[in-house]
């Protein structure tokens, strides 16, 4: 059977009675490059394990539990779940898990699952939930790496310069904890049903350190003061936000004492003025 072929998936669909949930965001590939080249892409051998998150029919499961030692596949949808059981019966190193990834306590089911293992994460993200589930594993710190494929146009965000036109807060965030890398766009034809957009498939690697000194928690406030109105000026944008704690005169000199022109708008800082902005705003 090959999971990328269409007709070989209407025939699981009419078998098993399924059917494509658009509120899942379910687009299944219909091209055996793409799910070939993202499980080269993720640098496996049989000393890692994989997270994958919706597996769909298994096609990348499948590519996964050919390089791997391990794979655990997080489903959402039940009805999948007897057509995994199907596609993946050959792949004894596949386990395949029934549940939501935003619910599950990750950290739990790798140390029970992958003791011995180097972890990656490797997936055909849906594109309603790229943001919360790329968040949940860049804060889990459980991975080696993360190679996923989203819309292009949010994989452009995240690995956009910090100071460029698509750089936002979610991107500074993403590269706060990992290297960020564009590695190929996939074309809607490579997918059934065919999405109205083009998708990409990015490489994320943690960083072993933080890339920036200060409290996180710090920074990232005043990152989303600055992008919350990023039309402002930076002084005006956080004096909506500060403006309880700080005049404006004081707001403007914190920015000057940091190196940075009283005009300056806040997507144009890099995450290391960010980090001392939010040291000068404690």
């Amino acid at each position: 059977m090959n999971l990328t072929d269409i007709r070989d998936i209407r025939a699981l669909q009419a078998r098993h009675g399924f059917r494509f949930s658009k509120s899942m965001g379910q687009n299944f590939l219909i091209a055996d490059w793409v799910p070939q080249d993202i499980a080269d892409a993720a640098g496996l051998d049989k000393h890692c394990a994989v997270l994958e998150i919706g597996p769909g029919v298994g096609c990348l499961t499948q590519q996964l539990a050919h390089r791997a030692g391990r794979v655990a596949a997080i489903e959402l949808d039940s009805s999948l779940l007897p057509i995994l059981r199907e596609t993946l019966a050959n792949c004894p190193n596949v386990e395949i898990i029934s549940g939501d990834v935003m619910k599950l306590e990750l950290s739990t089911i790798l140390f029970n699952k992958f003791p011995d293992f180097t972890v990656k994460a490797c997936a055909n993200l849906p594109y309603n939930i790229t943001t919360p589930v790329l968040t949940r594993l860049l804060e889990s710190g459980c991975f080696q790496s993360i190679t996923v494929m989203i819309q292009k146009e949010v994989a452009r965000r995240i690995c956009a310069a910090p100071g460029s036109p698509d750089c936002g807060a979610f991107s500074l965030f993403c590269q706060y904890h990992a290297h960020c890398e564009l590695l190929f766009d996939v074309p809607p034809d490579c997918f059934f049903p065919a999405p109205k957009v083009t998708s990409s498939v990015i490489q994320m690697i943690p960083h072993p350190e933080p890339l920036v000194p200060g409290d996180r928690d710090a920074i990232f406030a005043v990152v989303k003061a600055a992008f919350a109105q990023r039309r402002k000026t930076l002084l005006n944008a956080l004096s909506a936000v500060y403006g309880n704690r700080f005049s404006k005169e004081q707001l403007r000199q914190i920015i000057l004492s940091c190196g940075l022109p009283e005009t300056v708008r806040g997507e144009q800082l890099s995450l290391e003025q960010f980090s001392s902005l939010s040291c000068a705003l404690r």
